[in-house]
């Protein structure tokens, strides 16, 4: 049986929840997230909070009941307290700035990449900190994850851009 599964979603004061077959909809101060799930799976309001029943006890439907259970209370964190990635730039002559709502990062290439905003995400850059903050969590995690694409941390010097707090393994150089 699944612990998360069983847990209810409690819904804030703040945010409207909609659920139509196996559409949901969450409304909030910070946004409107809809996703749609597993149609045999029975999402329903009681008594202001959110439940999730899967129909039948096969591995299949276990391994989602928790899994739709976190994307829902994801969702209502999201538009209730909003999600944030944050990460450094680490390398000589490595600058970012916001421009308009776009990202503009200067990181060794011979010309500065520009990074698009999507709707519903700001950066925000102080120094050598780039905050991606939304309210869609898988936004903010690609949009971070496609600015660290830009420059990999490298093995040896460690330059590039990385996650704040993530450890990357170094290399010893040549010996000679």
């Amino acid at each position: 049986m699944s612990r998360i599964g069983k847990q209810p979603v409690n819904i804030p004061e703040k945010v409207n929840v909609n659920v139509e077959q196996n559409k949901v909809t969450v409304q909030g101060p910070k946004g409107e997230i809809t996703k749609e799930f597993n149609p045999s799976f029975n999402v329903s309001i009681k008594d202001d909070a959110v439940v999730v029943e899967r129909p039948s006890d096969s591995k299949d439907d276990r391994s989602q009941h928790g899994l739709i259970r976190s994307l829902i209370e994801g969702m209502v964190e999201g538009v209730t307290e909003g999600f944030s990635k944050k990460l450094k730039l680490v390398g000589v002559g490595y600058s970012a700035k916001v421009q308009s709502k776009d990202l503009i990062l200067e990181v060794g290439y011979s010309h500065p990449i520009k990074i698009e905003a999507p709707e519903g995400i700001d950066f925000n850059v102080e120094k050598d900190i780039i905050t991606v903050s939304g309210y869609d969590k898988q936004l903010v995690g690609d949009v971070a994850a496609n600015i660290r694409e830009t420059r990999k941390p490298e093995p040896y010097k460690g330059k590039g851009v990385r996650y704040v707090g993530e450890h990357i393994r170094r290399k010893v150089g040549k010996t000679g």
